[in-house]
């Protein structure tokens, strides 16, 4: 389904019919001193966008499924009573929260703003893929994050930031939460959320870091028919969690983490990451992005966050993160 611009007021009337109850086009044309014919346009856009509207006569219109939306007040009292230092800006919609925040940060954007956005029409993924975020079916924000450090004091920053995730949503799925490197967080070996880690600066310093994540909430079957793997959301898993609770405990993991990786570097998270690999000591095979193929088993990750595979004639090889695609061995 291609993204688009929606047109302005959609999303407030959305947030307006997320009451479960039905809405009139009279009183929803009045509530925004609008007419009921651009109502009624706005309704056939957010169709076109893929929210399902149930409408009867008599009684108006109402969203066939709930859609979720960010509670930004409540988060803000969450965010200071945590005290991590971290700046909300929110917008409705933007192309990608992380391109949006890359530029406010070169236009000077404190360390750890987070960028929430209710909708991207062009959300990126690894390697130029596209993040398929429905209208109210999913979790996207970024984070800036700023450091002293150069950019080439940074490897393995998407292994920290994975970690991070993985602690957030294991403790609310009721499936294993498993990590498949470089980025990806998995919830029974389906792709429940991913993460897009953009770095720009000087190689001796200082430099920052643009974290993109995006968690499944609720995909749409027309959705994930575009997508090119297996995945899942939280609805599917029957967890009922309120988006500023768990965005909050998505950025108090990674406050943690962050804390952790700019004292130590990667090696205290290496650590724990075994625990959480999803092929670790798994027959796999890696495709690199010249379309080669290797097979072999999951020996871990290197000081830098490569990923180390042992060859069937015993040669060790590691691969840094967007050079390959990982698949079990028996995928086709």
């Amino acid at each position: 389904m291609p993204r688009h611009i929606l047109p302005p007021l959609l999303i407030p009337l959305l947030k307006r019919m997320s009451d479960g109850r039905f809405h009139s086009g009279q009183d929803m044309a009045a509530h925004f001193r609008v007419s009921r014919a651009t109502v009624f346009n706005l309704l056939q856009a957010a169709e076109r966008s893929g929210v399902s509207i149930h409408a009867v006569r008599g009684k108006g219109y109402r969203l066939a499924e709930s859609l979720s939306w960010l509670d930004a007040e409540e988060l803000q009292a969450m965010l200071a009573a945590s005290g991590h230092g971290y700046v909300l800006k929110t917008v409705e919609e933007t192309r990608s929260t992380n391109s949006l925040l890359t530029q406010e940060a070169l236009a000077g954007a404190p360390h750890r703003t987070v960028l929430y956005a209710d909708y991207q029409h062009a959300g990126r993924g690894r390697r130029g893929r596209s993040w398929q975020s429905p209208l109210g079916g999913g979790l996207t924000f970024s984070v800036l994050w700023r450091f002293e450090r150069g950019m080439d004091q940074l490897s393995g920053l998407s292994i920290a930031v994975g970690l991070a995730l993985a602690r957030a949503l294991a403790g609310r799925c009721p499936l294993p939460v498993r990590l498949k490197w470089p980025n990806d967080v998995l919830a029974g070996y389906r792709k429940l959320a991913g993460i897009l880690v953009e770095v720009q600066g000087e190689l001796a310093g200082p430099s920052f870091a643009v974290i993109g994540i995006g968690v499944n909430e609720h995909l749409p079957a027309r959705h994930r028919q575009e997508i090119d793997q297996a995945v899942i959301d939280l609805a599917e898993m029957g967890v009922a969690v309120r988006r500023s609770e768990l965005l909050h405990a998505i950025l108090c993991e990674l406050a943690q983490i962050m804390a952790l990786f700019e004292q130590d570097g990667i090696r205290p998270i290496l650590a724990e990451w075994p625990h959480w690999h999803a092929h670790e000591g798994r027959a796999v095979s890696l495709r690199t992005p010249d379309g080669h193929r290797h097979s072999g088993t999951v020996s871990g990750l290197d000081e830098a966050g490569n990923l180390l595979l042992s060859l069937p004639g015993g040669e060790m090889r590691k691969f840094s993160a967007g050079e390959v695609s990982l698949r079990p061995a028996s995928a086709k």
